[in-house]
């Protein structure tokens, strides 16, 4: 197995080595591609040492079976020939190809027959909060159709990248040291503060990424339910958290839920108000799967269920999405030479 990773100096870059390494993910030779900044820059994985390469339009991709892509939408669609050319699978975690009709938009826990089939050699990666949200919808809408889903998204800092963290530890260090803040990544100061604005805003008063969660989902689960969702970023560092209220058909109360949750791959439930225990960004960072916790009835609505995750969305939410999506078309002989 032939991989590569374009953006590897990234954060997203950085957690795909991470991931492929942890999950022991075949690799017989692994080529990483950055722009030229990041050309020629080295990184060590499983004891050797790589240097990133320019990407560029040409033949390198000629022998590739698989590239993680996380270099920004621009990129992606410039280069989108030039990598799948000669058969490279491209696993794309931008925004550009996700509502395509003929790109399948893959989370392995819902939807993993749909990366099967991909007529332009793309698989999408979903947006990070639409990605956690439905790893747990999913088991209930197989108790029973969810009709309507509201959220309120609670999103880390690492959400803008490596340099938004960065700018957040500064941003705390000026404020103790009575200086003012920088404000470079955010549309204000982050520390001490929750920003109501991720991405731009479109003419209905949503903004991009709340109208990604609305979209998106709906692709992923094929589903007709209506996702309102109101996306805040937080000071936190890393892993995002959500509060979701749902509507199905027939009411499923907090324990089938629980149950559920339980059963589900990919999510990890903490449910036990009593004694102070649900999940929390500071303890999900670095993890795998999506936490799940205050399941509830919702009051305001007889079929209502409502509940709190919170998960890391640079690796569930980006990362390790993208690499679980290529094991399962290792596994189905679906991907390879």
């Amino acid at each position: 197995m032939k991989v590569a990773i374009v953006g590897a100096s990234g954060a997203v870059g950085q957690e795909f080595l991470r991931v492929l390494d942890e999950r022991n993910f075949p690799i017989d030779e692994l080529v990483l591609f950055g722009s030229e900044r990041s050309a020629g820059r080295k990184y060590a994985f499983r004891g050797k040492d790589y240097t990133v390469k320019l990407l560029q339009h040409n033949d390198d991709f000629k022998d590739i079976d698989v590239a993680f892509v996380s270099a920004g939408g621009g990129t992606s669609k410039e280069f989108a020939t030039t990598i799948t050319k000669y058969g490279t699978v491209m696993i794309d975690n931008s925004s550009a190809f996700r509502m395509d009709a003929d790109v399948p938009l893959v989370v392995p826990e819902c939807n993993a027959e749909d990366a099967l089939v991909r007529p332009r050699g793309i698989i999408a990666n979903p947006n990070c909060t639409t990605i956690m949200m439905v790893v747990c919808l999913q088991p209930l809408e197989r108790i029973s159709h969810i009709k309507r889903i509201h959220i309120a998204s609670y999103q880390a800092a690492s959400g803008a990248g490596a340099a938004a963290m960065a700018e957040l530890e500064q941003q705390y260090r000026e404020v103790l040291d009575g200086k003012p803040a920088t404000v470079n990544k955010f549309a204000y100061q982050l520390a001490y503060n929750v920003i109501p604005q991720i991405d731009v805003f479109t003419d209905n008063g949503y903004t991009k990424e709340e109208m990604k969660m609305f979209n998106e989902t709906r692709k992923i689960m094929h589903t007709d339910a209506a996702c309102s969702a109101m996306c805040v970023r937080v000071p936190s560092l890393r892993s995002h958290s959500e509060a979701v209220w749902i509507e199905t058909e027939q009411p499923i109360s907090p324990d089938e839920a629980r149950k559920a949750f339980d059963a589900a791959e990919g999510v990890t439930v903490i449910d036990n108000p009593a004694e102070k225990q649900y999940p929390m960004p500071l303890f999900t960072a670095g993890k795998d799967d999506v936490y799940v916790g205050r399941i509830r009835k919702d009051l305001a609505s007889d079929n209502g269920l409502t509940f709190w995750l919170c998960g890391d969305q640079i690796k569930k939410g980006a990362a390790l999405n993208a690499v679980q999506i290529a094991e399962y078309l290792i596994k189905v002989g679906n991907i390879g030479r």
